[in-house]
């Protein structure tokens, strides 16, 4: 029987992963194949909750831009991420994963209001748990809001799902000499800057020993070897 490292999860998705070929729009082929990623690790006895953002919809840096007051620019992300929610939603439960959208902003027509217990309970009866909404409150990025109901699930890992394999120490994609770290302490994600998550999320994760795996979502096989255990992406945890 194959062993199992992680057996609660919370997979943080971008908004892109949803989008087209320019990471825009919501493609439902694209939530499909990343709901067939989800549908295999639950599969195996994984308890799974997912945080997506919402750039492929709304990003609040353009309303910022055209003078748009900040509070509202993060209110109308925190939305987007509810209709991201409802597309990922509609599409696990169209190949039979039971699934339940929560959102941090009440919009009881459509999503569940966050409640934690009660998300602990839908995992703890096999279904899938997404949290819209971000943590409903501005000035708070998904990122955020993932690390923060990762630690009140009790998961043991936040899967950060990219489309590279890994955290790098500059772009792989413009420079081709670009080295990627397979181990990095919070500490060194924080002082190097490097883009894992925002600051804000990393240092929550580190002051609650929660680890973080950066994997790359578009490989089919690698959310699977993340929870086997297999060396895979970069992890970022305290240990030196």
């Amino acid at each position: 029987m194959e062993q199992i490292k992680y057996k609660r999860i919370l997979l943080k998705l971008s908004g892109e992963a949803l989008g087209n070929d320019s990471g825009v729009g919501i493609d439902p082929q694209c939530a499909v194949r990343i709901a067939n990623r989800v549908k295999e690790v639950h599969q195996m006895g994984v308890d799974v909750a997912i945080v997506i953002g919402a750039g492929n919809l709304w990003r609040g840096k353009q309303g910022l831009d055209l003078g748009m007051d900040r509070a509202t620019a993060d209110y109308m992300g925190m939305l987007a991420t509810v209709m991201n929610g409802l597309a990922l939603m509609d599409a696990l439960e169209s190949i039979n994963v039971v699934t339940r959208l929560q959102s941090a902003i009440e919009m009881r027509s459509v999503a569940e209001p966050y409640i934690r217990r009660r998300a602990i309970r839908h995992m703890e009866k096999g279904r899938v748990v997404i949290f819209g909404g971000g943590t409903g409150n501005p000035y708070f990025s998904t990122d955020t809001a993932a690390a923060l109901r990762a630690m009140e699930i009790d998961a043991d890992v936040v899967i950060k799902a990219t489309k590279v394999d890994g955290v790098y120490d500059s772009d792989p994609k413009v420079n081709p000499n670009a080295i990627k770290f397979d181990h990095l302490t919070y500490i060194d994600t924080l002082n190097m800057r490097l883009e894992v998550m925002d600051s804000t999320a990393i240092s929550l994760c580190m002051e609650n020993k929660l680890p973080i795996l950066v994997l790359n979502l578009f490989d089919p096989s690698a959310l699977k070897k993340s929870i086997l255990g297999e060396p895979i992406g970069t992890l970022v945890d305290d240990i030196p």
